[in-house]
């Protein structure tokens, strides 16, 4: 097989997640657009290039983790990966928050809200909580394509694992945005969640035997099934949070 039929094939596993998220969305009716998911999918495959950017000039520094000893390689995992990652995700994301509230979408949504086919207005971080998951689906997709062209059988192991991760931790990052004007402080809390959740799963994959890895895809699920319940609670939940 030619290496862009190995890419295609790469890329289509990868999707699974997000096609999945896509038909939950779909089936259960939420006020998520198909549009709105294309430019969340996008604006999270985006991100994969600032922080592919920052971990290189980060790595470039090695000396700064080097003389933190016994440390360096939980520096390594928790800042130059995780942080770099979310980071970027937190970037993209609020550009295409900021994109939406300047063509007056928001606008237009705040006066007249957006509802479930029940009539029950959608919280504005269950919106956002979800384009940040859909992100992250989008930043599992690129990179275990990417991961997955060196070695083709890691690309279906990444998006049974990683993809859940990146999808947990987009979910928390994009609320965190939306709840930041009115608490920073539990925005921010937010936020660190996701780069802890995401370090120690880098962390517990890097732990030898067998029990560790299989923590790290536990912690993956179940962080995603948290946003999941999350998410459908606040599309059917007047207060949802």
């Amino acid at each position: 097989m030619s290496g862009a039929g190995v890419l295609v094939i790469l890329l289509l596993i990868s999707s699974i997640p997000a096609i999945a998220v896509f038909a939950w969305f779909r089936l259960a009716r939420y006020p998520f657009s198909p549009a709105r998911f294309s430019v969340s999918l996008l604006a999270g495959s985006a991100s994969f290039f600032p922080a592919l950017v920052l971990q290189n000039m980060l790595a470039g520094w090695g000396g700064l983790f080097r003389v933190m000893g016994k440390w360096s390689l939980v520096a390594e995992i928790f800042v130059r990966i995780a942080l770099t990652e979310e980071l970027s995700r937190l970037l993209l994301l609020a550009i295409l928050f900021s994109l939406i509230r300047r063509f007056g979408q928001a606008a237009a949504e705040e006066a007249n809200p957006r509802q479930n086919p029940d009539g029950v207005k959608i919280p504005a971080v269950i919106m956002a909580g979800a384009a940040g998951l859909i992100a992250g689906l989008g930043f599992a997709l690129l990179e275990s394509a990417v991961y997955g062209a060196s070695n083709p059988a890691n690309a279906l192991l990444r998006a049974f694992t990683a993809a859940p991760l990146h999808g947990a931790c987009g979910f928390r990052v994009g609320s965190s945005i939306a709840m930041f004007r009115e608490s920073p402080a539990q925005a921010v809390f937010r936020f660190l969640r996701a780069v802890v959740i995401h370090g120690i799963y880098n962390f517990m994959l890097l732990i030898p035997g067998t029990l560790p890895p299989i923590a790290a895809v536990l912690i993956a699920l179940f962080t995603l099934a948290a946003a999941v319940v999350e998410i459908r609670n606040g599309m059917r939940e007047e207060n949802a949070a």
